[in-house]
Protein backbone atom coordinates (compact mmCIF):
# COMPACT_ATOMS: atom_id res chain seq x y z
CA UNK A 1 0.00 0.00 0.00
CA UNK A 2 1.47 3.66 -1.18
CA UNK A 3 2.16 6.44 1.74
CA UNK A 4 -0.78 7.75 0.43
CA UNK A 5 -3.21 5.05 0.09
CA UNK A 6 -2.48 4.85 3.95
CA UNK A 7 -2.75 8.56 4.74
CA UNK A 8 -6.08 8.53 3.34
CA UNK A 9 -7.25 5.32 5.13
CA UNK A 10 -6.16 6.40 8.32
CA UNK A 11 -8.04 10.13 7.48
CA UNK A 12 -11.28 7.82 6.61
CA UNK A 13 -11.20 5.26 9.42
CA UNK A 14 -10.16 7.02 12.33
CA UNK A 15 -13.43 9.07 13.32
CA UNK A 16 -14.84 6.00 13.41
CA UNK A 17 -12.22 4.37 15.46
CA UNK A 18 -12.86 7.15 17.66
CA UNK A 19 -16.67 6.34 18.14
CA UNK A 20 -15.29 2.79 19.35
CA UNK A 21 -15.54 0.56 15.44
CA UNK A 22 -12.93 -2.03 16.04
CA UNK A 23 -13.00 -3.31 12.32
CA UNK A 24 -12.45 0.29 11.55
CA UNK A 25 -9.04 0.48 13.63
CA UNK A 26 -8.23 -2.98 12.54
CA UNK A 27 -7.88 -1.86 9.00
CA UNK A 28 -5.59 1.29 10.73
CA UNK A 29 -3.52 -1.12 12.09
CA UNK A 30 -3.03 -3.44 9.00
CA UNK A 31 -2.04 -0.30 6.99
CA UNK A 32 0.46 0.28 9.80
CA UNK A 33 2.17 -2.07 11.24
CA UNK A 34 4.63 -2.41 8.74
CA UNK A 35 6.20 0.68 10.69
CA UNK A 36 5.48 -0.19 14.01
CA UNK A 37 7.22 -3.46 14.49
CA UNK A 38 9.99 -1.91 12.56
CA UNK A 39 10.68 0.78 15.05
CA UNK A 40 10.52 -1.97 18.15
CA UNK A 41 12.47 -4.57 15.86
CA UNK A 42 15.33 -1.67 15.34
CA UNK A 43 15.54 -0.85 19.27
CA UNK A 44 14.63 -4.33 20.66
CA UNK A 45 16.60 -6.57 18.21
CA UNK A 46 14.24 -9.33 18.55
CA UNK A 47 10.78 -9.96 16.71
CA UNK A 48 8.82 -11.83 18.85
CA UNK A 49 9.48 -9.09 21.65
CA UNK A 50 8.98 -6.32 18.55
CA UNK A 51 5.24 -7.89 18.01
CA UNK A 52 4.39 -7.77 21.35
CA UNK A 53 5.60 -3.97 21.73
CA UNK A 54 3.50 -2.98 18.75
CA UNK A 55 0.44 -4.88 20.10
CA UNK A 56 0.82 -2.88 23.10
CA UNK A 57 1.43 0.04 21.34
CA UNK A 58 -1.84 -0.45 19.14
CA UNK A 59 -4.31 -0.99 21.68
CA UNK A 60 -2.73 1.91 24.08
CA UNK A 61 -3.22 4.13 21.27
CA UNK A 62 -6.60 2.87 21.04
CA UNK A 63 -7.41 3.57 24.86
CA UNK A 64 -6.31 7.16 24.22
CA UNK A 65 -7.92 7.82 20.43
CA UNK A 66 -9.92 10.75 21.95
CA UNK A 67 -7.00 13.09 22.89
CA UNK A 68 -5.50 12.91 19.44
CA UNK A 69 -6.72 16.25 18.12
CA UNK A 70 -5.21 16.40 14.39
CA UNK A 71 -5.63 12.95 12.21
CA UNK A 72 -2.61 13.79 10.38
CA UNK A 73 -0.40 13.18 13.82
CA UNK A 74 -1.51 9.50 13.91
CA UNK A 75 1.32 7.99 12.56
CA UNK A 76 3.98 10.36 14.64
CA UNK A 77 2.14 9.63 18.07
CA UNK A 78 1.89 5.85 17.34
CA UNK A 79 5.63 5.69 16.23
CA UNK A 80 6.50 7.61 20.16
CA UNK A 81 4.56 5.60 21.55
CA UNK A 82 6.27 2.64 20.09
CA UNK A 83 9.67 4.08 20.59
CA UNK A 84 8.82 4.35 24.28
CA UNK A 85 7.19 1.42 25.19
CA UNK A 86 10.27 -0.59 23.67
CA UNK A 87 13.09 1.81 25.55
CA UNK A 88 10.90 1.17 28.80
CA UNK A 89 11.32 -2.65 28.05
CA UNK A 90 15.33 -2.56 27.46
CA UNK A 91 15.33 -0.30 30.89
CA UNK A 92 13.21 -2.95 32.68
CA UNK A 93 14.84 -6.04 31.14
CA UNK A 94 18.22 -4.85 32.37
CA UNK A 95 17.67 -5.45 35.71
CA UNK A 96 14.26 -8.09 36.03
CA UNK A 97 15.10 -11.84 36.76
CA UNK A 98 13.34 -14.28 35.97
CA UNK A 99 10.16 -14.67 38.05
CA UNK A 100 6.64 -16.47 37.19
CA UNK A 101 5.84 -17.95 34.16
CA UNK A 102 9.02 -17.37 32.37
CA UNK A 103 11.18 -18.65 35.84
CA UNK A 104 9.00 -21.72 35.57
CA UNK A 105 9.39 -22.58 31.25
CA UNK A 106 13.06 -21.65 31.97
CA UNK A 107 13.36 -24.03 34.69
CA UNK A 108 11.18 -26.61 32.65
CA UNK A 109 13.41 -26.21 29.21
CA UNK A 110 16.54 -26.77 31.08
CA UNK A 111 15.18 -29.76 33.57
CA UNK A 112 13.75 -31.94 30.70
CA UNK A 113 15.83 -33.13 28.51
CA UNK A 114 12.91 -34.23 25.87
CA UNK A 115 12.13 -30.75 25.41
CA UNK A 116 13.23 -30.87 21.79
CA UNK A 117 16.50 -29.17 22.22
CA UNK A 118 16.82 -29.18 18.22
CA UNK A 119 13.72 -26.74 17.94
CA UNK A 120 15.19 -24.53 21.23
CA UNK A 121 18.78 -24.41 19.62
CA UNK A 122 17.05 -23.37 16.34
CA UNK A 123 14.82 -20.80 17.64
CA UNK A 124 18.16 -19.35 19.87
CA UNK A 125 20.08 -19.54 16.28
CA UNK A 126 17.51 -17.28 14.49
CA UNK A 127 17.53 -14.51 18.02
CA UNK A 128 20.82 -14.67 17.55
CA UNK A 129 21.54 -13.79 13.71
CA UNK A 130 18.05 -11.00 14.17
CA UNK A 131 20.52 -9.68 16.99
CA UNK A 132 23.51 -9.79 15.24
CA UNK A 133 22.09 -8.28 11.62
CA UNK A 134 20.85 -4.95 13.49
CA UNK A 135 23.13 -5.01 15.70
CA UNK A 136 26.09 -4.24 12.50
CA UNK A 137 23.84 -1.08 11.10
CA UNK A 138 24.41 2.05 12.23
CA UNK A 139 21.45 2.93 15.10
CA UNK A 140 19.61 5.63 12.98
CA UNK A 141 19.44 3.27 9.87
CA UNK A 142 17.66 0.54 11.50
CA UNK A 143 14.62 1.68 11.18
CA UNK A 144 14.81 2.87 7.50
CA UNK A 145 16.37 -0.04 6.62
CA UNK A 146 14.04 -2.47 7.51
CA UNK A 147 11.17 -0.62 6.52
CA UNK A 148 12.95 -0.44 2.57
CA UNK A 149 13.00 -4.05 2.54
CA UNK A 150 9.08 -4.16 3.81
CA UNK A 151 8.19 -1.37 1.54
CA UNK A 152 9.42 -2.48 -1.93
CA UNK A 153 12.58 -0.71 -1.21
CA UNK A 154 11.28 2.54 -1.64
CA UNK A 155 12.62 5.13 0.28
CA UNK A 156 9.69 7.89 -0.58
CA UNK A 157 7.66 5.45 0.71
CA UNK A 158 9.56 5.06 3.87
CA UNK A 159 10.40 8.54 4.52
CA UNK A 160 6.90 9.34 4.64
CA UNK A 161 6.08 6.57 6.99
CA UNK A 162 9.24 7.39 9.55
CA UNK A 163 7.98 11.46 8.89
CA UNK A 164 11.63 11.88 7.11
CA UNK A 165 12.64 13.81 3.88
CA UNK A 166 13.36 11.29 0.82
CA UNK A 167 17.49 12.89 1.35
CA UNK A 168 17.13 12.08 4.87
CA UNK A 169 16.78 8.52 4.01
CA UNK A 170 18.56 8.18 1.15
CA UNK A 171 21.53 9.42 3.64
CA UNK A 172 20.77 6.91 6.21
CA UNK A 173 20.65 3.63 3.26
CA UNK A 174 24.03 4.94 1.79
CA UNK A 175 26.01 5.30 5.37
CA UNK A 176 24.52 1.69 6.10
CA UNK A 177 25.44 0.45 2.48
CA UNK A 178 28.92 2.05 3.20
CA UNK A 179 29.55 0.47 6.53
CA UNK A 180 28.27 -3.49 6.52
CA UNK A 181 29.33 -6.20 3.62
CA UNK A 182 27.05 -6.71 0.79
CA UNK A 183 26.39 -10.12 2.08
CA UNK A 184 26.00 -8.75 5.29
CA UNK A 185 23.02 -6.11 3.70
CA UNK A 186 21.73 -9.05 1.52
CA UNK A 187 20.85 -11.13 4.48
CA UNK A 188 19.54 -8.52 6.32
CA UNK A 189 16.78 -7.67 3.58
CA UNK A 190 16.11 -11.20 3.48
CA UNK A 191 15.39 -11.33 7.29
CA UNK A 192 13.34 -7.66 6.99
CA UNK A 193 10.86 -9.26 4.80
CA UNK A 194 10.58 -12.33 6.62
CA UNK A 195 10.13 -11.08 9.98
CA UNK A 196 7.50 -8.66 8.66
CA UNK A 197 4.29 -8.87 10.38
CA UNK A 198 1.46 -11.40 8.82
CA UNK A 199 -1.93 -10.74 8.14
CA UNK A 200 -3.06 -12.33 11.32
CA UNK A 201 -0.86 -9.54 13.44
CA UNK A 202 -4.00 -7.29 12.48
CA UNK A 203 -6.90 -9.85 13.58
CA UNK A 204 -4.95 -10.29 16.66
CA UNK A 205 -4.94 -6.74 17.66
CA UNK A 206 -8.09 -6.30 16.74
CA UNK A 207 -9.63 -8.82 18.82
CA UNK A 208 -7.57 -8.25 21.76
CA UNK A 209 -9.52 -5.06 21.76
CA UNK A 210 -12.28 -6.54 22.81
CA UNK A 211 -14.55 -3.16 24.10
CA UNK A 212 -16.89 -1.40 22.79
CA UNK A 213 -15.10 2.13 23.03
CA UNK A 214 -11.58 3.47 23.18
CA UNK A 215 -12.68 5.67 26.58
CA UNK A 216 -14.06 2.61 28.22
CA UNK A 217 -10.86 0.82 28.32
CA UNK A 218 -10.90 0.05 31.74
CA UNK A 219 -10.10 -4.27 30.77
CA UNK A 220 -7.73 -2.76 28.40
CA UNK A 221 -5.05 -4.47 30.83
CA UNK A 222 -6.95 -7.89 29.92
CA UNK A 223 -6.38 -8.28 26.84
CA UNK A 224 -3.14 -9.20 26.10
CA UNK A 225 -0.57 -10.74 28.91
CA UNK A 226 1.92 -8.06 28.27
CA UNK A 227 -0.51 -5.34 28.60
CA UNK A 228 -2.01 -7.25 32.18
CA UNK A 229 1.93 -7.33 33.37
CA UNK A 230 2.37 -3.48 32.80
CA UNK A 231 -0.67 -2.36 34.32
CA UNK A 232 0.02 -4.41 37.11
CA UNK A 233 3.34 -3.27 37.47
CA UNK A 234 1.62 0.23 37.76
CA UNK A 235 -0.61 -0.54 40.64
CA UNK A 236 1.89 -2.44 42.00
CA UNK A 237 4.03 0.89 42.22
CA UNK A 238 0.92 3.25 42.97
CA UNK A 239 -0.14 0.90 45.83
CA UNK A 240 3.60 0.70 47.46
CA UNK A 241 4.06 4.85 47.10
CA UNK A 242 0.75 4.99 48.44
CA UNK A 243 1.58 2.63 51.25
CA UNK A 244 5.06 4.04 52.28
CA UNK A 245 4.27 7.50 52.10
CA UNK A 246 1.10 7.13 54.63
CA UNK A 247 3.25 4.92 56.80
CA UNK A 248 6.34 8.28 56.63
CA UNK A 249 3.26 10.28 57.40
CA UNK A 250 2.80 8.50 60.71
CA UNK A 251 6.21 8.25 61.68
CA UNK A 252 7.24 11.72 61.17
CA UNK A 253 4.22 12.69 63.25
CA UNK A 254 5.24 10.10 65.71
CA UNK A 255 8.15 11.79 65.80
CA UNK A 256 7.09 15.49 66.56
CA UNK A 257 4.45 13.67 69.29
CA UNK A 258 6.70 11.93 70.95
CA UNK A 259 6.88 14.46 74.23
CA UNK A 260 3.52 14.17 74.34
CA UNK A 261 3.80 10.31 75.90
CA UNK A 262 7.38 11.41 77.65
CA UNK A 263 4.95 13.88 79.93
CA UNK A 264 3.96 10.87 81.68
CA UNK A 265 7.30 9.36 82.83
CA UNK A 266 7.90 9.94 86.56
CA UNK A 267 11.33 8.71 86.81
CA UNK A 268 14.24 8.14 84.08
CA UNK A 269 13.61 4.45 84.01
CA UNK A 270 10.23 5.45 82.58
CA UNK A 271 11.49 8.34 80.36
CA UNK A 272 13.82 5.50 79.06
CA UNK A 273 11.50 3.08 78.34
CA UNK A 274 9.03 5.14 76.46
CA UNK A 275 12.21 6.42 74.55
CA UNK A 276 13.01 2.96 73.70
CA UNK A 277 9.34 2.56 72.54
CA UNK A 278 9.19 5.04 70.25
CA UNK A 279 12.39 4.54 68.41
CA UNK A 280 11.36 1.08 68.09
CA UNK A 281 8.65 1.86 66.73
CA UNK A 282 10.21 4.66 64.24
CA UNK A 283 12.41 1.81 62.97
CA UNK A 284 9.88 -0.67 62.53
CA UNK A 285 7.98 2.06 60.26
CA UNK A 286 10.84 2.79 58.23
CA UNK A 287 11.67 -0.86 57.94
CA UNK A 288 8.54 -1.50 56.56
CA UNK A 289 8.33 1.27 54.30
CA UNK A 290 11.82 -0.73 52.62
CA UNK A 291 9.97 -3.64 52.45
CA UNK A 292 6.73 -2.29 50.65
CA UNK A 293 9.21 -0.60 48.24
CA UNK A 294 11.77 -3.38 47.88
CA UNK A 295 8.54 -5.84 47.39
CA UNK A 296 7.54 -4.21 44.45
CA UNK A 297 10.59 -3.39 43.18
CA UNK A 298 11.68 -7.39 43.29
CA UNK A 299 8.58 -8.79 42.28
CA UNK A 300 6.22 -6.36 40.38
CA UNK A 301 3.23 -8.14 41.71
CA UNK A 302 0.30 -6.08 43.44
CA UNK A 303 -0.79 -9.61 45.28
CA UNK A 304 2.82 -9.69 47.77
CA UNK A 305 2.90 -5.47 47.96
CA UNK A 306 -0.41 -5.66 49.50
CA UNK A 307 0.31 -8.43 51.91
CA UNK A 308 3.44 -7.15 52.86
CA UNK A 309 1.19 -3.51 53.40
CA UNK A 310 -1.44 -5.84 55.23
CA UNK A 311 0.85 -7.22 57.39
CA UNK A 312 2.75 -3.47 58.28
CA UNK A 313 -0.49 -1.93 59.44
CA UNK A 314 -1.23 -4.66 61.41
CA UNK A 315 1.91 -4.80 62.90
CA UNK A 316 2.06 -1.10 63.65
CA UNK A 317 -1.77 -1.18 64.92
CA UNK A 318 -1.09 -3.47 67.54
CA UNK A 319 1.97 -1.48 68.92
CA UNK A 320 0.18 1.16 68.98
CA UNK A 321 -3.35 -0.52 70.42
CA UNK A 322 -1.54 -3.37 72.49
CA UNK A 323 1.91 -2.62 73.20
CA UNK A 324 2.09 1.17 74.37
CA UNK A 325 -1.37 0.85 76.09
CA UNK A 326 0.10 -1.39 78.27
CA UNK A 327 2.89 0.93 79.35
CA UNK A 328 1.17 3.29 79.58
CA UNK A 329 -1.92 2.15 81.67
CA UNK A 330 0.23 2.62 85.17
CA UNK A 331 1.12 5.78 84.25
CA UNK A 332 -1.96 6.85 83.04
CA UNK A 333 -3.90 6.17 86.79
CA UNK A 334 -1.15 7.43 88.41
CA UNK A 335 -1.69 11.04 86.58
CA UNK A 336 -5.71 10.82 86.95
CA UNK A 337 -5.45 10.64 90.98
CA UNK A 338 -2.91 13.37 90.78
CA UNK A 339 -4.47 15.88 88.83
CA UNK A 340 -7.92 14.64 87.32
CA UNK A 341 -8.78 17.67 85.46
CA UNK A 342 -5.20 18.07 83.92
CA UNK A 343 -5.03 14.26 83.24
CA UNK A 344 -7.46 14.45 81.16
CA UNK A 345 -6.52 17.00 78.71
CA UNK A 346 -2.99 14.86 78.59
CA UNK A 347 -4.95 12.18 77.76
CA UNK A 348 -6.67 13.55 75.01
CA UNK A 349 -3.74 14.67 73.60
CA UNK A 350 -2.31 10.99 73.96
CA UNK A 351 -5.45 9.47 72.13
CA UNK A 352 -5.13 12.19 69.28
CA UNK A 353 -1.42 11.48 68.53
CA UNK A 354 -0.53 7.87 70.02
CA UNK A 355 -3.82 6.71 71.01
CA UNK A 356 -6.88 5.20 68.72
CA UNK A 357 -8.35 8.87 67.15
CA UNK A 358 -4.22 9.38 65.89
CA UNK A 359 -4.26 5.38 64.61
CA UNK A 360 -7.31 5.42 63.16
CA UNK A 361 -6.45 8.90 61.19
CA UNK A 362 -3.27 7.14 60.01
CA UNK A 363 -4.94 4.09 58.71
CA UNK A 364 -7.31 5.91 56.79
CA UNK A 365 -4.73 7.89 54.97
CA UNK A 366 -2.98 4.39 54.02
CA UNK A 367 -6.33 3.22 53.07
CA UNK A 368 -7.58 6.12 51.35
CA UNK A 369 -3.78 6.26 49.20
CA UNK A 370 -4.05 2.62 48.29
CA UNK A 371 -8.34 3.24 46.96
CA UNK A 372 -6.72 6.38 45.04
CA UNK A 373 -4.02 4.25 43.61
CA UNK A 374 -6.41 1.66 42.58
CA UNK A 375 -9.01 4.03 40.61
CA UNK A 376 -5.79 6.08 39.55
CA UNK A 377 -3.97 2.89 38.19
CA UNK A 378 -6.50 0.10 37.83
Amino acid sequence: MSTDAIDLLIKRELPAAVGGDRDAYGRIVAASQNVVTAVALAITRDVATSEDIAQEAFLSAWHNLRRLKNPSSFLPWLRQITRNLAHDHLRGRRNRMLQGEAADLAIQHAADPDGCPLEQALDAEREAVAADLISELPEDSREVLLLFYREGQSSKQVASLLGLSDAAVRKRLSRARQSVREDLLKRFGEFARSSAPSAAFAVGVTAALGISKPAAAAGLGLATRSIAGSMAARFALGMAGAAAGGLLGGLVAAWFARGIILDFADDDAERAMLLRFSRRYMLFSLVMVALIVATHLAFHDPGRTFIVIAVALLAMNWQLLVTLPRMMAPMFERDARRDPVGARQRLLAYRLTWGRAGLMVNNIIVIGSLVIARLHFG
